[in-house]
Parts: C-alpha cells; structure tokens; sequence
C-alpha cells in the first residue's frame, strides 16, 4: 500500500509536467494536510511558488493543474480557494478500498523499504564499574526505539553497546581494589555491582589527591595495555559482573544489544595513528600526534587539533572513535551510522567524522548521524536527582515506577470492586510501570529536556502509555463481550464509511506508513508517540459517539474491522517504541 500523500504527489507531478513540460518533472507540488477540515484532507500550495517562473498569477496555474490532474480514483473533485492553493477530499469509496488492503495484510499495509540499507545504532554505552543511571535512559530508550523502526522497515540493523571498558579508570580501580579487596580480582561474583561502584568512587577520589597513586595506576593501565595476565585476568572480572548487571536492566526495559565495547578497537589504535601518519594528516604538537581541524578553532582564532595520541604515547575516545568508524566502514559494511548520545557530545562528533572523512576511511554512501537528546529534569526544573543530591540509579527509577503502578492499579480495583490475582496485578503492574517510563521518554523531541514525573506518566488521561494501554484494553474488551473473532473479519465483509467520525479514524489509520517514513528519516520517535496518542483520541471519540455492538449490518461489522485496525496499529505502534499491551486493564 502507497502512502496516500505519495500517490497525489505522483499525479501533481504528472499534471505539472503534462501543464508546463518536462523541466517541471520533479517539481515539489508543496502538499500538506489541509489546516482546517472544512478545506478538504490535503492542500497544493505549488501554484504560489511557480507564480514568478511561469509569469502567472497562481489561480491561473491552479486552474491549469487541476485540469491536467487525474486523481479520480482517490478524490472528490478537486477545488481552488483563495489565492490559488488546490484542495482535495479523499473519497469514501477510496478509503474503504485502502482499509481492506491494510486489514488483509499481517504488516499493516506498510511494504518493508525498497532500498535497505546496513545501519549501526549505537546507544545505551555504559561504563563498566559504575551502575547504569538515569544519564543512561534516554540514549537505551531512544536507541532502541529507533532501532525496532529501522528493523521493521526492512533494513539489516546491528545495535551496537559501545561500552566504556578500557582505559584509566581501570588502572585506577584495579590499583585501590589490590588493597582494599583483592578478593574482587581473582573470584567471580565478589562484589555487588553496586558495591564496586562504590569502590570506584573512592579510586577516583584517590587518583585526584595522591599523586603516588595516579601513578601506581598509570603503570597498572600500560600493563593491561601489555597483556599482563593478572590484569588482565581482574580486568576480565570487573566486565564481566557489570555485564551481569546491565542485562538485568536490559531484561527490564526488553531491549537486545551487542556488546562491543573500547576494548574491541584497542589493537587497531596504533593503525589508525600509523595510517593518519601515513597520509600526512598527522602534525606533532606539544609532543602529541594531533590532526589540526578545519572549521573548528581556539579562542585566538587558531586551527583546533584534535589528539590522536597523547605525548605520553597513550591513546584517547577520538582514536577509539575513528577505528570504531572504520571497522563499522570497513569490516561490518555499515552504509548508516547513528550514534545516540547527549547533546553536549556534538562537537565530539563533527570532529572525529571531518578526521574520517579526510582519511578516505567513510564513503560517500555512508551518512553519519548524531542523535543528540536532552536532560532528564526533576520537577523541579533542575537535573534529576536523588534528595541526597546523588545520581538516580535507572534500577531504582523503574522499580519505582513499578511500584506506583502496582499502587494505582490496586486503588482502581478496590474502587471498582474487582477481584483479580496476584499473577494478573505483577504482570499489569510491570507493563504499565515500564511502558509510563518509556513513553514519557519518547513522546517528549529529544532534543529537547524534559520533566520526569511519575504522577504524569502514569496518569490514564492524556499523551501517556497508560491512555495508549487503555484503548488497546477497551478494543479487547470489545472482542470479549461480542465473542467477536477478529481474524475471521476477512476481506469479504464490506466496509462502509458513513459517519464523520468513522471517516476521522480511518483516514488517520491510513497515514500510519507516512509516519514511520519519516521516523526512519528523522530519527524522531515523538512523532510516532504523537500519531498513537491522535489515533487513540479519535477511536474513543468515535467509541463514544458510533455504537459497534448495537448497530446494524453492514454498519456492525465495518465498525468492528475499524476497532480491529485501530488495536493493531496501536499494538504494532507501540511494539516499534518498546512497549507491550495488556489484553485487560
């Protein structure tokens, strides 16, 4: 099934070239939704930007598209209004047509993408030792979300976790946990994660005010760097138990990830310092091995370098980034690179990616693609915190959420009076606590902070997953007090669209494909968080004012296939965010 909008920008494109010749082949008819009902579902604007080119005023262009224009099959006859924008009123018999074609179909009408590319999404990128955070939702949350998009879309996905799993921190850590619990470097499972977080904290604060330690730890890292066996052999331990515990958080929030982390690239480094040197990029600086930036410069105006390699001879995240880049080039075939991270690493980015581009390592079929996202705030408006003023742990935070949901759910029971088991309230309770944090991430643009409350996101009213969850529960329950099949609702059974609100509801069931076209394009899954909540609001609308079960044949079964749609999409919509749906609420 053809996105509505792609088939009348088809046909405009056709009555241009067939009003005004083939230069205006490719032409962008300027089509949108119409921004008032009374115009019709979309509206041509083309006529208005053509005015100077052709030497014509544009209702005088109007008029000689629409004549050239053939879109009989899709619309009513076309109108022109004011200065000359083209109005066009899908026709019913049309939209049937296309909601028998999406029902029939196990994807919703939506073919998988035409070109599929080999895209790496790199998100969530923990640090070992330290427990997963609040810091670490957004980039694990959005980066899913836009990995199960591209997924379902066609292309062949690899979701990349670059661990932050080398470098000082462990020579640091390494050296205090030989004194204060050496058991933790030679038996699995020694410490809690939690417990060699707190470990960490105390390394970090020696490194900075014992010079004799930072010392002891820079020999330790050079003799991970080397392969010493005992280090390595701690180091190896300390991964793996974080590992443990960052799949417990993964487990949670159902998100698959390949673990690649630092260490992975650490014996490409010196290669990619050799062949930076190799190519005449590489310019010593203050004894550092640097590549001196093109549009990037210091406060006296002077070109910015990047370091490659620092004077001590030991490498940086820049190098780690540029062989990340050019193995995932390279070796793991990637055409799309999308790297999900907080704003603040920008720069970063356009940095390492000027260095790649200038050593030939990304081809011209590549694109490279930062995600930046904002803060998680407190509802007080500042970075979100514990009272204690320390780092929120993400385990912590969905626990909570699980919690209040379990909270609410048994107040709504109490309330109605309903008896169910302890199976039935842990299983709802996980779904909507888990899903409220997820939807109220994704729902918000990314680039922008946002407020994390728990009151509003579990709130069954408004753009919330519990209202989304709702809907998909009220459909099921349709189903159930209908004995209604939905599978046998085949494409021999006629839908008939009547009513305005039946209408609404299957012409914004019909953009469902225009909107995952341009999450795949803009990486912004707020805009399909938008269209559920909008679908959602126009089913209830129509719920409320178009009775199902009572109503008359043909009218019956045409509104129960409009109920069916409108829960799978929601169903489908939801999986692409990572949240599942209860079957009762």
């Amino acid at each position: 099934m053809n996105a509505i909008i792609a088939q009348l920008k088809d046909c405009f494109e056709q009555a241009l070239v067939a009003a005004f010749g083939s230069e205006f082949a490719g032409t962008d008819p300027i089509l949108v939704p119409a921004s008032n009902p009374k115009f019709g579902d979309y509206q041509c604007n083309v006529a208005m930007s053509l005015s100077k080119r052709l030497g014509k005023n544009p209702r005088e262009i109007a008029a000689a598209i629409v004549e050239h224009l053939n879109v009989d099959d899709l619309c009513e006859p076309p109108s022109i209004a004011g200065a000359g924008f083209i109005n066009l009123t899908l026709k019913p018999a049309y939209l049937e047509a296309q909601l028998r074609q999406m029902q029939t179909d196990s994807r919703l009408g939506i073919a998988p993408t035409k070109y599929p590319k080999r895209t790496i999404v790199d998100f969530s990128s923990p640090n070992i030792a330290k427990e997963m955070h609040v810091g670490h939702l957004r980039s694990t949350i959005i980066g899913d979300s836009i990995a199960r998009v591209l997924e379902f879309l066609g292309h062949d996905v690899l979701r990349i976790n670059h661990l932050g799993d080398w470098g000082t921190q462990f020579g640091m850590l390494i050296t205090h946990l030989k004194q204060a619990y050496p058991e933790a470097l030679t038996t699995a499972n020694a410490l809690a994660l939690g417990d060699l977080t707190t470990f960490y904290k105390q390394a970090k604060q020696r490194f900075d005010e014992d010079e004799a330690f930072r010392e002891t730890s820079r020999l330790e890292v050079v003799a991970l760097q080397a392969g010493n066996p005992e280090t390595l052999k701690a180091w190896h331990l300390l991964c793996e138990q974080s590992f443990l515990a960052f799949q417990e958080i993964y487990e949670l929030l159902n998100i698959k990830i390949t673990n690649r982390g630092e260490s992975f690239y650490n014996p490409l480094l010196a290669g990619v310092v050799e062949d930076l040197a190799k190519l005449g990029l590489l310019v010593e600086d203050q004894g550092a091995q640097c590549v001196f930036l093109e549009g990037f410069t210091n406060k006296e105006g002077d070109p910015l370098p990047l370091i490659i390699q620092k004077s001590d001879g030991g490498y940086n995240y820049a190098t780690t980034d540029l062989a990340a880049i050019r193995y995932r080039t390279q070796q793991d075939q990637a055409e799309r690179i999308i790297y999900v991270t907080d704003a603040g690493q920008a720069n970063h980015f356009m940095q390492v990616w000027q260095v790649a581009r200038r050593a030939g390592w990304v081809p011209e079929n590549v694109e490279l693609v930062h995600v930046p996202f904002g803060l998680v705030q407190g509802e007080d408006g500042k970075k979100f915190k514990t009272r204690s003023g320390d780092t929120v742990r993400l385990r912590d935070l969905l626990d909570e959420a699980v919690s209040r949901a379990r909270q609410d759910l048994e107040t709504r029971l109490e309330a109605e009076n309903r008896q169910e088991t302890e199976e039935f309230k842990a299983h709802a309770a996980d779904v909507v606590g888990i899903s409220a944090v997820k939807y109220a991430d994704l729902s918000q643009n990314r680039t922008s902070n946002y407020i994390f409350s728990y009151d509003k996101m579990l709130a069954l009213q408004g753009n919330t997953a519990p209202y989304m969850l709702y809907v998909y529960a009220r459909i099921n329950g349709i189903r159930r007090k209908g004995d209604i099949d939905f599978e046998q609702l085949g494409a021999n059974y006629p839908i008939v669209l009547q009513e305005e609100l039946e209408l609404t509801l299957a012409k914004h069931l019909l953009g469902f494909d225009e909107i995952l076209s341009a999450v795949e394009a803009d990486l912004m899954p707020n805009r399909l968080c938008q269209y559920l909540f909008e679908l959602s609001q126009k089913f209830n609308q129509f719920y409320d004012r178009c009775p199902i079960l009572q109503a008359a044949e043909p009218q019956r079964t045409s509104r129960l296939i409009l109920a069916d749609l409108t829960a799978r999409t929601v169903k489908l919509g939801l999986s692409l965010l990572g949240i599942a749906v209860l079957e009762r609420m």
